[in-house]
């Protein structure tokens, strides 16, 4: 008696699988999948001999060609007869057919869904045009035939898929954006932007969508970007559909059109850290500090490497349309580490905002200019890598709402009022999570057990995961238990994380030579301590052969200067546990 027909759904927007209820039917070897991905592309069509020869094996079928296929068809047929559909492939004088409903395919499917979200949003029900074209959305599990290899018809067939699945995807902001629902959007189009960035629909949606959610800078960066790619690739000017957005946009800011093209305030923030990691708690905390209306500077401290300067950024960048009159960026320390002079400052500082510095060379005129210009404006400024409290205090505004946000090694304690957040090193899961970014997450899930090393050995600092990510992404061939081996070997880890211009011998030697001797000395003799791990003001004095109130005196002042690390747990003193800077602990070691 035959077997009664099973369920059957066949998948192709994504991995190719056929599952009969809920069982995955065996489709066979690689070839034999891509004649079956070929055949339900064109599903309840004829597919020829030649055609699905060329998808096979390309321009070099061999001779047994024409018999191979016919083996294929038949062991797909026996898969097909588990599920009590045999007949659904069968022979026709035009070539192979495979017959499949429409609600079988995922690809009809898609089809189905899409036309009528596209005739709801046509007859002005966006809610309705919404649900189903999001419903088509979410049959796409991934790039089509992904596992396969392709040969020119393959690679048609994916184009032809793709093009279908972001011309829905163009529908379906659309619809969501008149039915009001821009942050759903923003979000949506912001991974599969910057996949196609040249795709003018879809970026004239994704800056509609930014705008709508309060995010004109954000929409003005994208028209930006489009802009100068189109340029350099193409040599083409934007279309009328983008065009008109920037119009609107520039009309909703309130600046005239063509005036300042697409720089409606000043702005010299560096881009936001494209691969930045975590920080979820400490974020949060920076953002709700640097939101308030306070107007006390926000101040990030710890050690070299930790990732203030990208933390601060990146709340900068979250918050940057709610401080409409400008971004301001700038380092207080020049390239060989000393600190710059506040009249250099200023008039950079001045210069950003478009006003030429025609003052004398003394710090305090150029400083009270800029103070001058920032007392009517809510404006963000980051003053990145503070030496001192004396270097900050001239350039912080006397009045306004504006956000400061201040990075420093040193704890900056003369610095009143101000709300301090340290920085912490990554979570183990965060530098992970970094790590995998930069070599790729299946490399490190392959071995966790030693990429848990390489995050290790790097302190879980950001730049030195990032120095070891961008090392190994180079070094393909090297297995990460190998490079994990070389960091716990390695006399000097310091020179291990090197790559290109990615360096980290310079930052800990930056940040050694800044220290005074006398703290110097103490850390050479802190050096042997165990790496990563805390130790307390007895067994400090132990180190030094001193007495423990002195010993925890110099503790102190070493927390204030950014040498030493305290746990922020708040205990008695007699209980506080300490700990070194992970780069400055391998420097002392060295140096002992």
């Amino acid at each position: 008696m035959p077997k009664p027909p099973a369920e059957l759904r066949f998948s192709i927007l994504g991995p190719v699988s056929v599952h009969a209820a809920d069982r995955a039917l065996p489709l066979g070897p690689l070839k034999q999948r891509v004649v079956l991905a070929v055949l339900l592309c064109q599903a309840n069509t004829p597919v020829s001999i030649d055609v699905l020869t060329e998808a096979v094996w390309d321009d070099e079928p061999p001779r047994t060609a024409r018999k191979n296929l016919q083996a294929y068809v038949s062991n797909l047929r026996q898969a097909l007869a588990a599920a009590g559909a045999a007949d659904r492939l069968t022979l026709r004088p035009g070539g192979y057919r495979i017959t499949v409903d429409a609600s079988e395919l995922d690809s009809l499917r898609f089809q189905a869904l899409a036309g009528a979200g596209r005739e709801a949003a046509a007859d002005g029900d966006a809610e309705w045009a919404v649900r189903l074209l999001d419903e088509a959305r979410g049959l796409w599990t991934g790039s089509p035939l992904a596992e396969l290899d392709r040969s020119p018809v393959l690679r048609s067939l994916v184009e032809r898929l793709t093009a279908r699945y972001l011309s829905v995807c163009e529908d379906w902001a659309e619809a969501a954006l008149a039915a009001g629902r821009p942050r759903g959007v923003a979000d949506a189009l912001a991974e599969l932007a910057e996949q196609h960035p040249l795709r003018e629909r879809l970026r004239a949606a994704q800056m509609a969508a930014l705008h709508r959610s309060g995010r004109r800078g954000e929409a003005m960066a994208v028209y930006d970007e489009v802009r100068q790619q189109l340029s350099r690739e193409l040599g083409l000017s934007p279309s009328t559909v983008l065009e008109s957005m920037y119009r609107k946009v520039i009309a909703d800011v309130g600046e005239p059109a063509g005036h300042a093209a697409h720089r409606p305030a000043p702005n010299s923030f560096p881009a936001d850290t494209p691969d930045f990691s975590g920080r979820g708690e400490v974020l949060a905390q920076l953002l709700e500090a640097a939101a308030s209306e306070h107007a006390a500077p926000c101040v990030l401290t710890g050690p070299v490497g930790v990732g203030k300067t990208a933390l601060a950024l990146r709340a900068a960048h979250r918050l940057a349309d709610d401080f409409p009159g400008g971004r301001f960026f700038v380092r207080l320390r020049d390239e060989a580490g000393a600190p710059r002079r506040t009249a250099s400052v200023a008039a950079e500082l001045l210069a950003q905002a478009g006003i030429r510095d025609d003052a004398s060379r003394d710090p305090e005129s150029a400083a009270a200019r800029w103070r001058g210009w920032l007392a009517d404006r809510r404006v963000q400024l980051v003053l990145d890598d503070a030496p001192d409290e004396a270097a900050v205090r001239p350039l912080l505004p006397g009045s306004g709402r504006g956000c400061v946000i201040v990075t420093a090694r040193t704890q900056l304690a003369g610095l009143a009022p101000a709300q301090r957040i340290e920085v912490p090193e990554l979570s183990t899961a965060e530098a992970l999570d970094l790590l995998g970014r930069l070599v790729g997450t299946g490399r490190v899930l392959c071995d966790r057990p030693a990429a848990e090393r390489v995050v290790t050995a790097c302190g879980r600092l950001p730049l030195a995961v990032r120095a070891a990510g961008l090392k190994l992404a180079v070094l393909r061939h090297v297995p990460l238990a190998q490079f994990a081996d070389r960091l716990a070997d390695s006399p000097s880890v310091l020179d291990e994380l090197a790559v290109g211009d990615v360096r980290i011998r310079p930052c800990a030697a930056d940040e050694w030579d800044r220290l005074p001797e006398r703290y110097r000395s103490t850390l050479r003799r802190l050096a042997g301590l165990p790496l990563q791990g805390w130790f307390t003001a007895d067994e400090a004095a132990t180190a030094l052969g001193a007495e423990a109130r002195v010993t925890q005196r110099e503790l102190e002042l070493m927390i204030e200067a950014g040498a030493v690390l305290s746990s922020e747990s708040e205990v008695t003193a007699h209980a506080t546990v300490y700990t070194l800077p992970y780069l400055t602990h391998l420097y002392a070691r060295e140096a002992a």
